[in-house]
C-alpha cells in the first residue's frame, strides 16, 4: 500500500525565474541572452527589448525583422503609467482593389509582392527608444551583428519550421530568398551554423544612420528597387511618410484584475471580449482541464471571433465599435447564446449600429515593462528577399478583405486587420506583460492565460504551459486540442458536439508564449517561457 504521498512536485516542466535585477524572455535562448546583456550594462526594458529583437530577426528569420511590423505595451514603475504603440504599416497608395482584380487576383494575395505592406517595425524601435531608451541606439545592436556575420546554430524548432514543404516553396520562388535563406538547396539542419552576412550590414546601416536608412536612405531604396522588378506599387513616399503611432491600450476588467490589450487594427479585443463572455458564465469549479470549462472557452472564443472578424480594421479610416464590444452588457447577451452542453458550428456576428511571430516580454530592474510582438506574418512572410539585405518582407496585405462592404477592405494608405497583439494585466502590486504569438490564435491563448492565472490560481510558467486548444474561426465545431487533455474530457467533449483534433503534447499550433512580473510591494520580478519553443527567461547577472 502506497500511503498517502506528500504534497511535493507539479504539472507543469519549468521553474519561473525569480530575481530582484531584469529578466528578458523570449522565444530564443541567444536572444534571451542579448536582452539580459543590454539589463546588465544598464538598459531599459526597451532597450533590451530591441536588442533581442534584433538579434530574433537573424535567429528566428521565418517569424520577424525589418521586414515586419511591431505592436508594444510599456508599463513605467514608477508612474505605473501604460503606454501603447501601433508601429503596423499601411498599403501602399497605389494598391487597390481594382489595381489586384487587373494582376489577375480574385481575392487577396497570401505570398508576393501583392501582399506586401509598409514594414513599420523600425520605426517603431526608434519611438521607443526615443522614449524610454538609456544606452545609445548603436549599442543596441551590436549582438544582431555579431551573429549575423559569425553565425549561429539553427535550434530545433526553428528548424523545424524552416523545412516545412510550404515554407520551402515560398522560398524557393525568388532567387534572392533561395540565395539567403536555402544557401545549400535546403533547409539548415538543426545544429548546423547558419550567416547572413547581408542581414549584418543592414543592421550596422541601422546602428549607423538610426530608422532613416531604413525609411529614406539605403535599405530602403533596395527595399523599392525589389518591389518594381517584381511590378509591385511600393513608393518612396509610402516609405519616407510612415509613422508609428501611440495609442492608448483598451481594457477590461476581469474577477479583479484588469486587463489590456491595444485597440484595432490588432485583434486585442477579441480576447477582452472573450474574457467578458466567460465571466457572464457560470464559474467552473472542477479545474481549467474539466471539459465544461474547455467547452465554456471554446464556445466564448467563436462569439468573439465572429464580431471582431466582422467588425475590426484601421480605426483611422473606419468606426470600429469597440466600445459597445467591449461593455458587459454586450457580453451577457452574447454569453445567453452560449448551450452548457452543445457546440453551436454556426455563429454570426452581433448586429452592432456604428456611431506565425514573436513575442518578447522584458522586465528591467527598475520594475519598468516591455510587453512586445514583431512579425513578418507567415512563414518568411511574403516571400521577397530584400535584395543584398538579409531580410524578407512581410505579407500584411493578405489581412485585407476585398468585399467592398467590408469595414477591412483594402485601400491605399490602409493598415490591415492585424493578428498580432502584446497583453498586459494587473491587480494591486502585481503587474504582468504576457503574450502568446500564433496568428489566429492569439486571443483565445491569451484569454486562456489570464483565466489560468485569475481563475485557478497559476503561476506565470504554469499558466503558459498548462494544455490550451486552437480553433481558427468562429465557424464549425472543429477544435484542435493538446495530448495532455485526458481521453475521458476529450470525449464528454465530443458528445458536446465537439470535433476533436488532438495534436502532441506541447503543439507550436497552440501558439509560443512569454511572461514576465513586477511585484512592487517585494521588488521583485518574475519571468517565464514557454516550453513551445526555444526559448528562455533569462535573468541579468551583477
Amino acid at each position: 500500500m502506497l500511503g498517502v504521498q506528500p504534497p511535493f512536485g507539479r504539472n507543469y516542466g519549468r521553474s519561473m525565474v525569480i530575481s530582484q535585477r531584469g529578466i528578458c524572455a523570449t522565444s530564443n535562448a541567444l536572444a534571451s541572452q542579448t536582452g539580459a546583456k543590454i539589463l546588465e550594462q544598464g538598459g531599459s526594458a526597451a532597450d533590451a527589448a530591441i536588442a533581442a529583437n534584433a538579434v530574433l530577426g537573424v535567429v528566428e528569420p521565418m517569424m520577424n525583422g525589418m521586414g515586419g511590423d511591431l505592436f508594444a505595451i510599456y508599463w513605467e514603475a514608477k508612474t505605473g503609467k501604460l503606454t501603447g504603440l501601433n508601429a503596423s504599416g499601411p498599403a501602399p497608395r497605389a494598391l487597390s482593389p481594382e489595381y489586384i482584380a487587373s494582376q489577375g487576383f480574385t481575392s487577396m494575395a497570401d505570398a508576393g509582392i501583392h501582399a506586401v505592406t509598409v514594414p513599420g517595425a523600425v520605426d517603431g524601435w526608434s519611438k521607443m527608444h526615443a522614449c524610454f531608451g538609456k544606452l545609445a541606439w548603436a549599442d543596441l545592436f551590436r549582438s544582431a551583428i555579431a551573429y549575423g556575420e559569425e553565425g549561429f546554430p539553427v535550434s530545433e524548432i526553428v528548424q523545424e519550421m524552416w523545412a516545412a514543404p510550404a515554407t520551402i516553396a515560398k522560398l524557393e520562388a525568388t532567387r534572392e530568398s533561395t540565395r539567403v535563406f536555402l544557401p545549400s538547396g535546403i533547409a539548415p539542419q538543426q545544429g548546423e551554423v547558419f550567416r547572413n552576412a547581408d542581414l549584418a550590414q543592414a543592421y550596422a546601416m541601422i546602428a549607423r544612420e538610426g530608422a532613416d536608412a531604413f525609411y529614406k536612405g539605403p535599405i530602403g531604396d533596395a527595399i523599392l528597387s525589389t518591389s518594381r522588378a517584381l511590378q509591385g506599387t511600393l513608393s518612396a513616399q509610402d516609405l519616407a511618410s510612415f509613422s508609428a503611432e501611440w495609442v492608448e491600450p483598451i481594457s477590461t476588467g476581469y474577477r479583479g484584475w484588469r486587463v489590456y490589450e491595444l485597440p484595432p487594427n490588432g485583434q486585442g479585443l477579441a480576447a477582452l471580449e472573450m474574457l467578458n463572455i466567460m465571466e457572464a458564465m457560470s464559474d467552473n469549479v472542477a479545474g481549467p482541464l474539466d471539459a465544461a470549462e474547455i467547452h465554456k472557452r471554446i464556445e466564448s472564443m467563436k462569439l468573439a471571433y465572429a464580431d471582431a472578424y466582422r467588425y475590426n480594421a484601421d480605426p483611422r479610416v473606419v468606426p470600429v465599435p469597440v466600445e459597445t464590444l467591449l461593455s458587459k452588457q454586450h457580453a451577457r447577451e452574447r454569453a445567453a447564446l452560449v448551450d452548457p452542453r452543445n457546440a453551436n458550428g454556426h455563429v454570426p456576428a452581433a448586429k452592432i449600429s456604428r456611431s506565425d511571430t514573436v513575442y518578447l516580454a522584458v522586465v528591467d530592474r527598475e520594475g519598468n515593462i516591455a510587453s512586445w510582438i514583431q512579425s513578418i506574418f507567415a512563414a518568411f512572410g511574403s516571400g521577397i528577399t530584400v535584395d543584398g539585405m538579409g531580410f524578407v518582407l512581410q505579407n500584411r496585405g493578405a489581412g485585407f478583405s476585398l468585399d467592398p462592404a467590408h469595414p477591412n477592405v483594402l485601400a491605399g494608405g490602409k493598415r490591415p486587420c492585424h493578428t498580432i497583439i502584446p497583453g498586459f494585466m494587473e491587480r494591486g502590486d502585481q503587474h504582468i506583460g504576457f503574450g502568446i504569438m500564433g496568428g489566429a490564435n492569439q486571443p483565445l491563448a491569451h484569454a486562456q492565460f489570464v483565466s489560468n492565472v485569475v481563475d485557478y490560481g497559476m503561476n506565470l510558467q504554469a499558466a503558459l504551459e498548462a494544455p490550451r486548444f486552437f480553433k481558427g474561426g468562429s465557424s464549425g465545431c472543429d477544435v484542435t486540442i493538446e495530448a495532455r487533455v485526458s481521453e475521458a474530457t476529450l470525449a464528454e467533449l465530443s458528445t458536446m458536439g465537439h470535433v476533436i483534433s488532438v495534436r502532441p503534447e506541447y503543439s507550436q499550433e497552440m501558439g509560443r508564449g512569454q511572461a514576465v512580473m513586477h511585484r512592487t510591494d517585494k521588488k521583485v520580478n518574475y519571468g517565464a517561457s514557454d516550453a513551445r519553443s526555444d526559448g528562455a527567461a533569462t535573468p541579468e547577472g551583477i
